[in-house]
């Protein structure tokens, strides 16, 4: 069935997809044919078989990497139009459901690379405004822009694009005129078409694999490309994509050509894409570069929202407060993670302090998010029962290139690239922990079967005048997939605890979907007029007012004559408004005398030192905080049998003599 929610194409579209989703990739010709420079021999650099098998490079990576596996290839494995390596997994998850240590770290390593990409692209540009105006101070003004950048995300990535796009489509335009003038001086470069070119070039070429880590960074964006498909949608990427990859290359080729032209001016510190540019237009030009900067880290920012959405919906991150700036499709904004992204961005920058040396800590992240969605399309391939004689050879093919320019990555690690691996690995320990606890919280759940005399006890606690009244709609939050059963710590709160009673009860739960927008609800009438179940389905990207869904079922539900919700207090009865009252009931547990193993410790103390700094459970759900409550009980409760107690004196006695 088509989703009602998939992004239309629209020429409005494709404008929002340029400015959204290539600005990381958009903007690697700043540095990209520098550092491929800065990597040869000087006695290489103006050799013209080795500038050309490096851009002949760049063109089949593109064409290969970022084209083929990403906007032909991965782009069709959408989650009802949402993409990532998250979406990804939620589509295999059922089958393949081992496959979370791979998601895991996939995503890891993409959010690691979101927040270097801020710093490199608007230090990139600033370099090169300083080199017209040497008084322009790098650094404070690097900083200045990344925080704004970050400031201006409430606003949400598609009131931003709509700008963005039409900026970015400037910047497209700008490279594409500037790279053709100077390829227009020399059409030999057309030569780097040829692929025998790229091979070549890596055959004889000197430290191949610093020259490939170098010629990576010029697919870096792709990643996040996939997971911006729920902000613009597939047709509008395709097509904005075809545009953006001719930029792309007559540009590259145009630096080529530029080197070419004037072998007396290139050294490891120049920068060719702005010394091609005309003097009299230079200015203007690192002007739109620096916009354009500012807008490439736009991809990694909205694309680590959706992320971080989808990993809470796959329990694989703490709850955190999500917002939604706008009605339209795709906007979320998450002000934890983008204070997190803004302080890593800010500390990377003033570790760092140039995009010479970002550029070593800068692409070996991507490259295992990568090689982690090549594993996952394999799987899903296998799911969607692909012939292997496709799904196999693609795979081998993609994982081979990755695994390359991985170990070519793994140069820098000693030259900065730890950096985005100690911050993926963080955040790979922090999403394996809460999953993992999760799970073994799960393992010593027991749930509790409402059969006749479960639900007669409830009747008679809500039936005994000497239980002090606590609500007249007692609502229970509850987790159990099977209607009929209730957690363990539903019955040790309503029984064992001081008993609730209440008119009606209702135990509602409230279940986070794959689907991006669906919104669905199932009841069960337990016991007529007094016990109901509810169920309700929301999708990951809408909303929870768990408080104002609850109302609003349960006064159609008196329309259909199913219940009463007025006050039974006998002082009400004479107002207009004799409404009953609502408590919210969030019960928690927490370990007591539970024996675990080494490791579930160690997870589980991470686990609960997680959930000391996530959102709480009535925030998440939108509960009223002045209808909710929350109770703890433990998960194992021993009893004080008679053996426990022969045993701990017998221990004693032997102890004393």
């Amino acid at each position: 069935m088509e989703n009602k929610h998939r992004i239309p194409f629209s020429l409005t579209g494709v404008i929002i997809s340029i400015g959204i989703v290539f600005g990381d990739i958009g903007t690697s010709p700043l540095y990209v044919m520098r550092v491929i420079l800065n990597t040869l021999p000087d006695s290489q650099l103006t050799r013209p078989e080795y500038i050309l098998g490096a851009v002949s490079c760049v063109i089949w990576t593109l064409t290969l990497q970022t084209t083929l596996k990403y906007v032909v290839i991965t782009l069709r494995a959408d989650n009802n139009g949402e993409g990532g390596i998250l979406a990804l997994y939620a589509l295999i998850r059922q089958k393949f459901g081992w496959a979370f240590v791979i998601a895991i770290f996939g995503a890891a390593t993409l959010l690691a690379d979101g927040v270097i990409t801020p710093a490199i692209t608007v230090i990139s540009a600033i370099e090169g405004l300083n080199a017209s105006i040497p008084a322009v101070p790098v650094i404070p003004l690097t900083i200045v822009i990344v925080l704004l950048l970050f400031m201006i995300q409430p606003l949400g990535s598609g009131s931003l694009g709509r700008y963005f796009g039409i900026v970015m489509v400037c910047w497209f335009g700008m490279m594409a005129v500037v790279g053709g003038v100077n390829l227009s001086n020399n059409l030999s470069v057309l030569q780097a078409f040829n692929p025998m070119m790229a091979i070549r070039f890596l055959a004889e070429a000197p430290q191949m694999l610093m020259i490939l880590s170098a010629i990576f960074l010029c697919t870096t964006g792709a990643e996040a490309l996939y997971s911006d498909l729920g902000h613009c949608g597939l047709k509008n990427i395709r097509v904005s994509w075809v545009f953006v990859k001719i930029a792309l290359i007559v540009n590259y080729l145009g630096q080529a050509a530029w080197i070419l032209k004037h072998p007396q001016s290139v050294s490891p510190e120049i920068n060719p894409f702005f010394e091609m540019m005309p003097s009299g237009f230079r200015l203007a030009g690192v002007g739109i570069a620096t916009l354009a900067a500012i807008i490439a880290s736009q991809a990694l920012i909205s694309g680590s929202f959706t992320v971080i959405s989808e990993a809470i919906s796959l329990n694989l991150w703490p709850n955190v407060i999500i917002k939604y700036p706008a009605k339209s499709k795709g906007q979320m904004y998450i002000p934890s993670i983008n204070h997190i992204m803004m302080a890593l961005c800010i500390l990377i920058i003033i570790m760092f302090q140039s995009s010479l040396r970002l550029e070593a800590a800068y692409g070996l992240a991507i490259t295992l998010s990568m090689l982690m969605t090549t594993f996952l399309l394999y799987l899903y391939f296998e799911k969607n029962s692909v012939p292997k004689f496709l799904s196999l050879p693609l795979t081998c093919f993609f994982a081979t290139v990755e695994i390359t320019f991985f170990m070519a990555n793994m140069l820098k690690f000693r030259h900065g690239g730890y950096m985005p691996i100690a911050i993926a690995g963080f955040l790979a320990t922090v999403m394996y922990s809460w999953f993992t606890g999760r799970r073994i919280k799960r393992e010593y759940t027991v749930y509790d079967q409402l059969d006749d005399n479960y639900l007669n006890q409830i009747v008679r606690i809500s039936e005994d005048e000497s239980i002090p009244k606590f609500a007249t709609n007692l609502i229970y939050i509850v987790k159990a997939n099977k209607t009929h059963f209730l957690e363990s710590k539903i019955t040790y709160s309503l029984f064992k605890n001081t008993p609730k009673r209440a008119d009606t009860y209702w135990f509602v739960r409230v279940k986070r979907t794959d689907q991006p927008y669906e919104f669905s609800f199932s009841k069960i009438v337990l016991v007529p007029r007094k016990i109901f179940r509810i169920d309700m389905n929301v999708g990951f990207k809408v909303d929870i007012h768990t408080d104002q869904y609850v109302r609003l079922i349960t006064l159609k539900l008196e329309k259909e004559g199913l219940v009463d919700l007025s006050s039974r207090y006998p002082s009400m009865q004479n107002r207009k408004d004799t409404s009953g009252d609502y408590k919210f009931m969030v019960v928690d547990r927490i370990f007591r005398n539970v024996e675990m193993t080494f490791k579930q410790q160690l997870i589980f103390s991470c686990y609960n030192l997680i959930k000391r700094f996530s959102t709480s459970d009535t925030q998440i759900y939108d509960i009223d905080p002045t209808l909710a409550y929350v109770e703890f009980v433990p998960i194992t409760e021993r009893s004080a049998s008679s053996d426990i107690l022969t045993e701990l004196i017998s221990r004693s006695r032997s102890e004393n003599s």
